[in-house]
Protein backbone atom coordinates (compact mmCIF):
# COMPACT_ATOMS: atom_id res chain seq x y z
CA UNK A 1 0.00 0.00 0.00
CA UNK A 2 2.58 1.98 0.92
CA UNK A 3 4.75 1.65 -2.50
CA UNK A 4 1.14 2.28 -4.24
CA UNK A 5 1.13 5.88 -2.42
CA UNK A 6 4.83 6.71 -3.23
CA UNK A 7 4.10 5.97 -6.94
CA UNK A 8 0.91 8.32 -6.73
CA UNK A 9 3.55 10.97 -5.93
CA UNK A 10 5.30 10.39 -8.41
CA UNK A 11 4.67 12.07 -12.44
CA UNK A 12 4.17 9.21 -14.87
CA UNK A 13 3.99 11.50 -18.03
CA UNK A 14 7.22 11.08 -18.75
CA UNK A 15 10.80 9.34 -18.24
CA UNK A 16 12.54 11.82 -20.56
CA UNK A 17 15.43 14.00 -18.49
CA UNK A 18 14.25 17.43 -17.85
CA UNK A 19 17.49 18.70 -19.56
CA UNK A 20 16.25 17.15 -22.83
CA UNK A 21 14.73 20.20 -24.17
CA UNK A 22 18.25 22.00 -23.70
CA UNK A 23 20.06 19.30 -25.54
CA UNK A 24 17.50 19.19 -28.41
CA UNK A 25 18.13 23.01 -28.89
CA UNK A 26 22.00 23.16 -28.22
CA UNK A 27 22.01 20.31 -31.46
CA UNK A 28 19.39 22.24 -33.18
CA UNK A 29 20.94 25.82 -33.10
CA UNK A 30 24.60 23.85 -34.17
CA UNK A 31 22.98 22.77 -37.73
CA UNK A 32 22.94 26.06 -39.52
CA UNK A 33 21.01 25.25 -42.31
CA UNK A 34 18.36 24.27 -39.57
CA UNK A 35 18.16 28.18 -37.70
CA UNK A 36 18.41 29.20 -41.54
CA UNK A 37 15.15 27.83 -42.54
CA UNK A 38 13.47 28.42 -39.03
CA UNK A 39 14.09 31.86 -39.41
CA UNK A 40 13.17 32.07 -42.70
CA UNK A 41 9.82 30.19 -41.50
CA UNK A 42 9.18 32.95 -39.06
CA UNK A 43 9.73 35.70 -41.40
CA UNK A 44 7.11 34.62 -43.96
CA UNK A 45 4.55 33.66 -40.79
CA UNK A 46 5.26 37.35 -39.68
CA UNK A 47 4.94 38.74 -43.20
CA UNK A 48 1.53 36.73 -43.84
CA UNK A 49 0.26 37.69 -40.56
CA UNK A 50 1.07 41.41 -41.04
CA UNK A 51 -0.11 41.50 -44.32
CA UNK A 52 -2.71 44.12 -44.44
CA UNK A 53 -0.12 46.45 -42.88
CA UNK A 54 3.04 45.70 -44.88
CA UNK A 55 0.71 45.59 -48.51
CA UNK A 56 1.61 48.41 -49.98
CA UNK A 57 -1.59 48.43 -52.29
CA UNK A 58 -5.22 46.62 -51.73
CA UNK A 59 -4.72 42.88 -53.19
CA UNK A 60 -8.33 43.31 -55.32
CA UNK A 61 -8.02 46.49 -56.64
CA UNK A 62 -7.55 46.81 -60.51
CA UNK A 63 -6.19 49.37 -62.12
CA UNK A 64 -5.97 49.04 -65.49
CA UNK A 65 -4.26 51.82 -66.58
CA UNK A 66 -1.16 50.06 -64.86
CA UNK A 67 -1.68 46.65 -66.23
CA UNK A 68 1.53 44.58 -66.83
CA UNK A 69 3.35 47.15 -65.41
CA UNK A 70 6.81 46.35 -64.51
CA UNK A 71 8.72 46.08 -60.97
CA UNK A 72 9.15 49.23 -60.03
CA UNK A 73 9.36 52.28 -56.95
CA UNK A 74 5.50 52.48 -57.17
CA UNK A 75 4.75 48.90 -57.46
CA UNK A 76 7.93 47.00 -56.08
CA UNK A 77 7.01 43.61 -57.78
CA UNK A 78 5.25 44.74 -60.86
CA UNK A 79 0.98 44.63 -61.75
CA UNK A 80 -0.73 41.91 -63.15
CA UNK A 81 -3.24 41.17 -66.26
CA UNK A 82 -5.56 43.36 -64.10
CA UNK A 83 -3.20 45.95 -62.90
CA UNK A 84 -3.51 44.37 -59.30
CA UNK A 85 -0.29 44.90 -56.86
CA UNK A 86 1.80 42.03 -57.28
CA UNK A 87 3.77 42.07 -53.90
CA UNK A 88 0.28 43.02 -51.85
CA UNK A 89 -1.26 39.61 -53.72
CA UNK A 90 2.11 37.50 -52.74
CA UNK A 91 1.70 38.94 -49.31
CA UNK A 92 -1.49 37.98 -48.96
CA UNK A 93 -1.49 35.09 -50.87
CA UNK A 94 1.20 33.32 -48.10
CA UNK A 95 -1.52 34.27 -45.35
CA UNK A 96 -3.94 32.02 -47.58
CA UNK A 97 -1.55 28.69 -48.60
CA UNK A 98 -0.23 28.94 -44.66
CA UNK A 99 -3.75 29.16 -43.29
CA UNK A 100 -4.53 26.24 -45.34
CA UNK A 101 -0.94 24.62 -44.48
CA UNK A 102 -1.31 24.84 -41.10
CA UNK A 103 -5.13 23.87 -40.98
CA UNK A 104 -4.67 21.00 -43.20
CA UNK A 105 -1.30 19.83 -40.92
CA UNK A 106 -3.22 20.22 -37.94
CA UNK A 107 -6.48 17.74 -39.32
CA UNK A 108 -4.51 15.47 -40.83
CA UNK A 109 -2.16 15.15 -37.20
CA UNK A 110 -5.24 14.62 -35.17
CA UNK A 111 -6.41 12.03 -37.32
CA UNK A 112 -3.15 10.01 -37.61
CA UNK A 113 -2.36 10.57 -33.82
CA UNK A 114 -5.72 9.36 -32.68
CA UNK A 115 -5.38 6.43 -35.28
CA UNK A 116 -1.83 5.87 -34.37
CA UNK A 117 -2.03 6.11 -30.57
CA UNK A 118 -5.57 3.41 -30.27
CA UNK A 119 -4.50 1.22 -33.02
CA UNK A 120 -0.43 1.24 -30.72
CA UNK A 121 -1.98 1.25 -27.23
CA UNK A 122 -4.25 -1.72 -27.98
CA UNK A 123 -3.18 -3.76 -30.48
CA UNK A 124 -5.14 -7.07 -31.48
CA UNK A 125 -7.77 -6.63 -33.75
CA UNK A 126 -7.87 -3.24 -32.91
CA UNK A 127 -4.36 -2.54 -34.31
CA UNK A 128 -5.02 -4.61 -37.38
CA UNK A 129 -8.40 -3.14 -38.86
CA UNK A 130 -7.05 0.61 -38.35
CA UNK A 131 -3.92 -0.48 -40.03
CA UNK A 132 -5.61 -2.21 -42.76
CA UNK A 133 -7.84 0.76 -43.37
CA UNK A 134 -4.25 2.83 -43.49
CA UNK A 135 -3.05 0.09 -45.95
CA UNK A 136 -6.26 0.63 -48.20
CA UNK A 137 -6.34 5.00 -48.06
CA UNK A 138 -2.33 4.60 -48.66
CA UNK A 139 -2.98 2.21 -52.15
CA UNK A 140 -5.25 4.96 -52.89
CA UNK A 141 -3.86 7.96 -54.98
CA UNK A 142 -4.32 10.96 -53.02
CA UNK A 143 -3.81 13.76 -55.14
CA UNK A 144 -6.26 11.93 -57.81
CA UNK A 145 -9.07 11.10 -54.66
CA UNK A 146 -8.54 14.90 -53.38
CA UNK A 147 -9.20 16.33 -57.32
CA UNK A 148 -12.37 14.10 -57.36
CA UNK A 149 -13.76 15.35 -53.56
CA UNK A 150 -12.89 19.14 -54.23
CA UNK A 151 -14.59 18.68 -58.10
CA UNK A 152 -17.69 16.88 -56.36
CA UNK A 153 -18.37 19.61 -53.33
CA UNK A 154 -17.08 22.18 -54.68
CA UNK A 155 -13.21 24.33 -54.77
CA UNK A 156 -13.22 26.61 -51.59
CA UNK A 157 -10.13 27.55 -49.01
CA UNK A 158 -12.17 25.51 -46.34
CA UNK A 159 -12.79 22.88 -48.82
CA UNK A 160 -9.03 22.23 -49.67
CA UNK A 161 -8.22 22.03 -45.83
CA UNK A 162 -10.25 19.43 -44.97
CA UNK A 163 -9.48 17.05 -48.28
CA UNK A 164 -6.11 17.66 -47.80
CA UNK A 165 -6.22 16.92 -43.96
CA UNK A 166 -8.63 13.98 -43.97
CA UNK A 167 -6.61 12.02 -46.87
CA UNK A 168 -2.96 12.88 -46.10
CA UNK A 169 -3.12 11.30 -42.26
CA UNK A 170 -1.98 7.75 -43.41
CA UNK A 171 2.16 8.40 -42.47
CA UNK A 172 1.62 10.42 -39.01
CA UNK A 173 -0.98 7.09 -38.27
CA UNK A 174 1.98 4.54 -38.79
CA UNK A 175 4.56 6.67 -37.09
CA UNK A 176 2.45 7.00 -34.10
CA UNK A 177 1.78 3.88 -33.84
CA UNK A 178 5.09 2.72 -34.07
CA UNK A 179 5.95 5.10 -31.15
CA UNK A 180 3.06 3.76 -29.13
CA UNK A 181 3.89 -0.40 -29.61
CA UNK A 182 7.36 0.57 -27.97
CA UNK A 183 6.13 3.00 -25.01
CA UNK A 184 3.21 0.94 -23.82
CA UNK A 185 6.24 -1.87 -22.78
CA UNK A 186 7.79 0.40 -20.90
CA UNK A 187 7.69 0.36 -16.78
CA UNK A 188 5.54 4.06 -16.29
CA UNK A 189 2.91 2.46 -18.21
CA UNK A 190 2.74 -0.61 -16.11
CA UNK A 191 2.62 1.71 -13.17
CA UNK A 192 -0.03 3.63 -14.35
CA UNK A 193 -2.34 0.19 -15.08
CA UNK A 194 -1.37 -0.86 -12.10
CA UNK A 195 -3.17 2.41 -10.41
CA UNK A 196 -5.89 1.92 -12.28
CA UNK A 197 -5.59 4.67 -14.63
CA UNK A 198 -8.15 5.12 -17.29
CA UNK A 199 -6.78 4.21 -20.76
CA UNK A 200 -7.95 6.96 -22.20
CA UNK A 201 -5.66 9.01 -19.52
CA UNK A 202 -2.59 6.73 -20.09
CA UNK A 203 -2.79 7.87 -23.65
CA UNK A 204 -2.68 10.80 -23.50
CA UNK A 205 -1.19 12.15 -20.26
CA UNK A 206 1.73 9.67 -20.27
CA UNK A 207 2.21 8.07 -23.87
CA UNK A 208 1.71 10.51 -25.87
CA UNK A 209 3.82 13.24 -24.25
CA UNK A 210 6.73 10.72 -24.65
CA UNK A 211 5.52 10.72 -28.83
CA UNK A 212 5.37 14.42 -29.54
CA UNK A 213 9.12 15.04 -31.07
CA UNK A 214 8.27 12.16 -34.55
CA UNK A 215 4.96 14.08 -34.30
CA UNK A 216 6.53 17.81 -34.38
CA UNK A 217 8.75 16.79 -37.18
CA UNK A 218 6.22 15.26 -38.98
CA UNK A 219 4.05 18.06 -38.78
CA UNK A 220 6.55 20.36 -39.77
CA UNK A 221 7.32 18.43 -43.11
CA UNK A 222 3.78 17.99 -43.84
CA UNK A 223 3.23 21.95 -44.01
CA UNK A 224 5.44 21.80 -46.86
CA UNK A 225 3.88 19.14 -48.15
CA UNK A 226 0.56 20.66 -47.98
CA UNK A 227 1.42 23.77 -49.44
CA UNK A 228 2.85 22.37 -52.50
CA UNK A 229 -0.36 20.26 -52.80
CA UNK A 230 -2.89 23.36 -52.07
CA UNK A 231 -0.32 25.38 -55.02
CA UNK A 232 -1.27 22.39 -57.37
CA UNK A 233 -4.89 22.61 -56.88
CA UNK A 234 -5.26 25.82 -57.12
CA UNK A 235 -2.93 26.21 -60.25
CA UNK A 236 -6.20 23.70 -61.89
CA UNK A 237 -8.35 25.98 -60.16
CA UNK A 238 -9.67 23.60 -57.27
CA UNK A 239 -8.08 25.59 -54.33
CA UNK A 240 -8.60 29.26 -53.69
CA UNK A 241 -11.26 30.90 -55.14
CA UNK A 242 -10.28 34.42 -57.20
CA UNK A 243 -10.29 37.15 -55.99
CA UNK A 244 -8.86 35.98 -53.45
CA UNK A 245 -4.72 35.29 -53.90
CA UNK A 246 -3.06 32.06 -53.26
CA UNK A 247 0.64 31.47 -54.79
CA UNK A 248 -1.14 28.54 -56.81
CA UNK A 249 -4.15 30.71 -58.87
CA UNK A 250 -1.46 33.61 -59.04
CA UNK A 251 0.80 31.18 -60.93
CA UNK A 252 -2.44 30.02 -62.87
CA UNK A 253 -2.67 34.12 -63.75
CA UNK A 254 0.88 34.36 -64.51
CA UNK A 255 1.92 31.22 -66.46
CA UNK A 256 -0.15 33.54 -70.14
CA UNK A 257 1.66 36.43 -69.83
CA UNK A 258 5.09 34.83 -69.42
CA UNK A 259 6.67 35.72 -71.90
CA UNK A 260 5.43 39.48 -71.61
CA UNK A 261 5.24 39.85 -68.00
CA UNK A 262 7.43 37.23 -66.20
CA UNK A 263 7.00 38.90 -63.25
CA UNK A 264 3.70 37.76 -62.70
CA UNK A 265 4.05 33.83 -61.83
CA UNK A 266 7.96 34.11 -61.14
CA UNK A 267 7.63 35.75 -57.49
CA UNK A 268 5.02 33.47 -56.65
CA UNK A 269 7.02 30.57 -57.68
CA UNK A 270 9.77 31.93 -56.03
CA UNK A 271 8.02 32.60 -52.89
CA UNK A 272 7.09 28.40 -52.60
CA UNK A 273 10.04 27.28 -53.20
CA UNK A 274 11.77 29.26 -50.74
CA UNK A 275 8.75 28.56 -48.18
CA UNK A 276 9.02 24.88 -48.98
CA UNK A 277 12.34 24.73 -48.81
CA UNK A 278 12.52 26.47 -45.45
CA UNK A 279 10.08 24.40 -44.01
CA UNK A 280 12.15 21.12 -45.42
CA UNK A 281 15.15 22.53 -43.42
CA UNK A 282 13.32 23.15 -40.22
CA UNK A 283 11.90 19.82 -40.37
CA UNK A 284 15.37 17.98 -41.29
CA UNK A 285 16.86 20.08 -38.34
CA UNK A 286 14.26 19.05 -35.63
CA UNK A 287 14.37 15.80 -36.93
CA UNK A 288 17.80 15.52 -36.15
CA UNK A 289 17.87 17.42 -33.12
CA UNK A 290 15.54 15.11 -31.54
CA UNK A 291 17.08 11.96 -32.66
CA UNK A 292 18.61 10.29 -29.80
CA UNK A 293 21.26 8.91 -31.40
CA UNK A 294 22.71 11.81 -32.87
CA UNK A 295 26.26 13.08 -31.10
CA UNK A 296 25.40 16.21 -29.05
Amino acid sequence: MAAVMANRKKPLASERPSGQLHDVWRKFRRNKLALIGGAVVLVIILSAVFAPWLATHSYSRQNLRARLSEPSAEHWLGTDGYGRDVFSRVLWGARVSLQIGFGAAGLALAIGVVLGAVAGYYGGWIDNAIMRFTDVMMCIPALFLALTVIALFGASMTNTMIVIGAIYWTRTCRIVRGEFLSLRKREFTEAARALGLKDSRIIFRHLLPNALAPIIVQGTLFIAQVILIESGLSFLGLGAQPPTPSWGNMLTEGYKFLSIAWWIATFPGVAIFVTVLAFNLLGDGLRDAFDPKQIG
